[in-house]
């Protein structure tokens, strides 16, 4: 069997060879993988199609601050030794974003909804007490709240895809409650049994955190 005929964690191909394993356990060992190793925060939330915004996927993000006011994120399928990279996300403040022009300012989205909804979470370590944990979520949500996403994706996963086809896709966020319905009600549920969580448990203690203005170029998606 071809290993276009083969699927191998989600991808076509085959299996790692033992060879392959060797040495990539050999490059661990020895290299410096410092970017990566900047990663400081794990979140998790969902996209929205910016062309199909009643179609969503989850989104496992592994982010990076460059400084106080960018951040950049991995995203990935699954938080998983074998998730597939699906995309990247930049993250930038409110200050910065103001400075770009209205054609660029269409293509970020806002956080707040996600953020004051209780959707956007920080999955906690294992071992660790809940309300610990939530403590410094809620925190870290204090800044996220205010901040906009610029994202594009280049694997369709939830259509089934094996590899990443096509070009990137910009995506979006959810921005009212309203947007929720059918599939991605059952998926945020279904998020919230798999890491032991509630969104509206979030929700309730994140209700202190102010709620900024949203620019009225972000967010396109849910304004055509």
């Amino acid at each position: 069997m071809s290993s276009a005929e083969q699927e191998t964690d989600g991808a076509t191909g085959a299996p790692l060879a033992t060879k392959s394993k060797v040495l990539e356990t050999g490059a661990s060992m020895v290299q410096n993988f410092a970017p990566v190793k900047s990663i400081c925060a794990h979140l998790n939330a969902f996209h929205v199609y910016a062309d199909e915004p009643h179609r969503c996927v989850e989104a496992n993000h592994y982010c990076t601050h460059l400084n106080e006011d960018v951040r950049q994120c991995l995203i990935y399928d699954t938080p998983l030794p074998n998730a597939r990279l699906i995309g990247v996300e930049y993250m930038i403040s409110a200050t910065l974003y103001k400075t770009l022009d209205a054609t660029e300012r269409k293509l970020w989205h806002s956080h707040v909804f996600e953020v004051k909804s209780g959707m956007l979470i920080m999955p906690g370590p294992n071992g660790l007490p809940t309300d610990i944990w939530e403590t410094a979520e809620t925190t870290e949500m204090e800044d996220v709240v205010g901040l906009y996403g610029k994202t594009y994706h280049f694997w369709q996963v939830d259509r089934g895809d094996k590899l990443p086809l096509g070009e990137p896709v910009l995506m979006g966020s959810f921005t009212d409650a309203e947007q929720l319905e059918g599939t991605a009600v059952e998926m945020l549920k279904d998020r919230d049994e798999r890491y032991g969580v509630s969104t509206e448990q979030k929700k309730r203690k994140r209700g202190y955190i102010a709620e900024p203005e949203v620019h009225e170029d972000a967010d396109q998606c849910w304004k055509k």
